[in-house]
């Protein structure tokens, strides 16, 4: 059984020179290559007749102990033509480099070699290019490299991590030789097994934005299951996204993974909220290359699952995205996610600034197409829940949802209002994104739309009509109706629409109390037991009886001329309502001034005011 504990890389390394069989090349014995400046020889005295060039680096060999060993070498050597013994072959492009050819030499001459996880990758795809195999002789090299991955690096977690940030530079030759899948496979399984035994360090993302104490993700990255996170955290993002794979094969839990991807990220891009660096021209450099990578790699491995990931993260990816110029489908997958998710989010993540194009100081647009996935995700769970036959068990979950993002879209839409490059209908479709049922006040939409007319002044009259159109009169609360048909911004149309809605709705009020007044009085537990008694105990008791009934009917009549005086009031209300209405409409068809228009409304208001008052 695998034990974490045990693992170490000076413990597990290998030497070859026992398997060798030399007698052809008792001649040719050594102990050693020498280094002189860039070039190796071989310390026997005999005269090198093949030279391989690698690089800058210069091998001079001898061609027998090579072509004994190399399918590769001997191809060339036999096909080369020409009277000379001596022969120089160019390797430029063997993986390894010149590390990797000198403990290839090392074994055809017979001498020791160390395997190391550091090592072994390019070692194996050395073997594999110079074709050594046992086609040629028993015991070759790829026969070595391949039984130490299997024994030694594939069974520890250590020099499997090792191997394959070893292979970063060996592509494609460590894919084509399933290293990298090997390696990974071996990570994954590891990492699935036992968690809780197999504790190690670990890290955290520390993000300003990450998920609040006492949510999955929190809990999560507190949880002994980490002690995988930062090793794996080294990996380059190819690498680490097949790691991802693998896990997923095997069964790991979806948030394991998004955590997991968040500490990834919080290590290859600590600067999420910061705009890449770029080059004088303005193009992005080499290292915005490769964090676009990164970025474009890390979307494609979240995992499908919703909440995987805090939404949070993914708008700090969104944006580290956006800056970063990553592909288009890269940025519509993220928005995506995004708005499956979009009630979670915080006012300030979703305050994105707008392209370089645009005039606007926030991509209102990208607002606009995240309310218009949420509701495609709405859309698609009532679907389902409709086929399914769940009665609509998912409903009151979503309308919460759904007044989440309403209350989100209004305090976007107040931040936004400031923006005096913000056009009329950018902002007019986007207040009208959600449905009407997602709102159940529009006091926040009203301080929206009056601070867009604050920070636009030069609106035309019929342009600030259109902009009221979006809320709900009969949404607005009393204090907000107060402020309206006070507020010089707001046209003299929309307020006579205030004060009518409000007629309206004290209309059905005076009609509900009418019908309810007509309604029979249902009897007291007092007048119940007088109706339920006998009439000789009557008799017997008539003098508290007759208390009783007084009392009664006293009472009644209290209530009833209560009723009555309080129809009477709002009768009285409803005719002053209605005058102040029509003299709403005979001054604003007269050519006054606005503010004298507003001041007659001012002391029309007082005198309603006053009136309710009085009734009090």
């Amino acid at each position: 059984m695998w034990d974490p504990k045990d693992e170490s890389f000076g413990e597990h390394t290998a030497s070859c020179e026992e398997s060798f069989d030399c007698d052809e090349l008792d001649d040719l014995k050594i102990d050693r290559f020498i280094l002189i400046d860039d070039s190796w020889y071989v310390a026997n005295g005999t005269p090198s007749d093949l030279l391989i060039r690698v690089g800058g680096t210069s091998f001079h060999l001898h061609q027998n102990p090579l072509v004994s060993r190399s399918g590769t070498v001997k191809g060339i050597i036999e096909d080369s033509s020409g009277g000379s013994e001596f022969r120089m072959i160019e390797l430029d492009d063997i993986p390894g480099g010149p590390d990797a050819v000198m403990l290839a030499a090392k074994f055809c001459y017979g001498l020791a070699i160390d395997l190391t996880p550091s090592n072994i990758a390019g070692l194996r795809c050395a073997s594999e290019y110079l074709d050594m195999t046992e086609d040629l002789q028993e015991g070759n090299l790829v026969v070595k490299t391949e039984a130490f991955l299997n024994y030694v690096v594939f069974s520890s977690w250590k020099n499997a991590v090792a191997v394959l940030k070893s292979c970063e530079s060996l592509s494609p030759w460590a894919e084509n030789l399933q290293i990298v899948r090997r390696c990974s496979e071996s990570i994954a399984w590891k990492a699935c097994a036992r968690p809780k035994e197999m504790k190690r360090s670990s890290s955290t993302w520390s993000s300003s934005s990450s998920s609040e104490e006492g949510s999955p993700i929190s809990d999560l990255l507190q949880a002994p299951i980490r002690w995988w996170f930062e090793d794996v955290s080294t990996l380059r993002s190819d690498h680490f996204a097949k790691v991802v794979t693998a896990m997923e094969l095997k069964g790991m839990r979806s948030d394991v993974i998004g955590a997991a991807i968040m500490n990834y990220a919080s290590t290859c891009l600590p600067d999420l909220c910061e705009r890449a660096a770029t080059d004088a021209d303005g193009n992005p450099n080499a290292q915005s290359r490769d964090r676009r990578l990164t970025v474009e790699s890390l979307v494609a491995m979240i995992p499908a699952t919703e909440n995987c990931v805090p939404c949070s993260f993914l708008l700090q990816l969104l944006r580290t995205a956006k800056t970063l110029q990553v592909e288009p489908e890269a940025i519509m997958e993220l928005e995506k996610r995004v708005g499956m998710q979009l009630e979670q989010a915080n006012l300030p993540d979703l305050l994105l600034p707008s392209d370089r194009e645009s005039e606007a100081l926030n991509d209102v647009d990208l607002m606009q197409r995240l309310v218009e996935h949420f509701l495609d995700q709405e859309r698609t769970e009532m679907s389902v829940s409709e086929k399914h036959g769940y009665g609509g068990r998912s409903r009151p979950i979503r309308t919460s949802s759904k007044t989440k993002v309403a209350e989100l879209l209004d305090g976007y839409l107040a931040e936004v209002s400031r923006d005096r490059n913000l056009p009329l209908a950018k902002f007019k479709v986007l207040a009208q994104a959600l449905p009407e049922s997602a709102r159940t006040c529009d006091d926040d939409l009203y301080r929206a739309v009056d601070s867009y007319f604050k920070a636009h002044p030069a609106l035309a009259a019929h342009e600030r009509m259109r902009l009221c159109q979006v809320m709900d009169c009969r949404k607005l609360s009393v204090d907000a109706c107060a402020h309206a048909v006070k507020n010089e911004r707001l046209p003299i149309r929309f307020a006579i629409q205030l004060l009518f809605s409000k007629q309206v709705t004290m209309t059905h009020s005076i009609a509900g109390s009418w019908i309810e007044g007509a309604h029979p009085m249902i009897p007291t537990k007092q007048q119940q037991l007088l109706l339920q008694r006998d009439p000789r105990s009557q008799c017997s008791q008539e003098g508290s009886v007759a208390e009783e009934e007084e009392e009664e009917v006293n009472k009644l009549r209290y209530e009833l001329e209560n009723m009555k005086a309080k129809h009477c009031e709002l009768r009285r209300i409803m005719e002053r309502m209605h005058r102040a209405l029509e003299e709403m409409s005979w001054l604003s068809s007269k050519p006054t001034t606005h503010s004298s228009v507003w001041a007659r409304v001012g002391k029309i208001l007082g005198k309603m005011k006053v009136s309710r008052t009085g009734a009090h």
